[in-house]
């Protein structure tokens, strides 16, 4: 599952052929250069190492110079694990031709951070009942379950707490448009994360993976 390393400019919108709104996310992906190659004979697994947002080697620290050895330095490292590592080399550019019109991809990013929230607005609880006297509970979790036995919280128990900043990944996402001259991915529909992220846009291994029906 070949990718690459972007950064979400933002959402907007476009107009198909048919005059349809499609509601789209914009990824802007400069070249990623292959750092590493990862054999299973060394590494026990087949990967690509790319780096991504190239800065002044000079403010690397010591094991990131030693790691790059020497050249240019990068923001980002990620991998990629491949089947077939032969046709790739340490230098080599991916760019957004990687991709497509119509390809299906998964974008994978840390979901924006919301602080300490309550059960209602992190599980999308209903609340209680604004009746029978009610006046300082209605966005309470409930009863836990606990009284005389178990006499404790099970571990799980969806409550109050820190809600987002999770890496979280979007599957089935279709390509609409590839701008070359810009290095931008146009996706369809929403891609985890704030304006700025990073997000790693992969292609699918099977097309379609698991599509819900609706």
């Amino acid at each position: 599952m070949i990718g690459i390393v972007g950064q979400k400019i933002g959402m907007t919108r476009i107009f198909n052929k048919d005059g349809k709104v499609i509601p789209v996310t914009v990824i802007q992906a400069k070249p990623n250069r292959i750092t590493q190659i990862k054999t299973t004979k060394k590494d026990g697994y087949n990967a690509i190492q790319v780096g991504a947002f190239e800065i002044p080697f000079r403010k690397l620290n010591k094991p990131m110079r030693g790691h790059l050895k020497g050249g240019k330095g990068y923001r980002v490292l990620k991998e990629f694990r491949v089947s077939n590592i032969k046709k790739f080399k340490v230098g080599t550019e991916i760019g957004v031709d990687l991709f497509a019109p119509g390809d299906i991809v998964n974008c994978t990013a840390t979901s924006k951070g919301k602080g300490f929230q309550g059960p209602i607005k992190r599980h999308g609880f209903r609340g209680l009942p604004k009746t029978h006297g009610q006046s300082d509970k209605f966005r309470s979790p409930g009863s836990l379950g606990g009284s005389s036995f178990p006499s404790r919280v099970f571990k799980g128990k969806r409550m109050a707490g820190r809600t987002g900043g999770k890496t979280t990944t979007v599957k089935n996402l279709k390509i609409i448009k590839v701008d070359e001259k810009n290095s931008l991915l146009v996706i369809s529909g929403c891609v985890p994360g704030y304006n700025g992220a990073v997000v790693l846009v992969k292609k699918t291994v099977k097309g379609i993976e698991n599509v819900p029906s609706r």
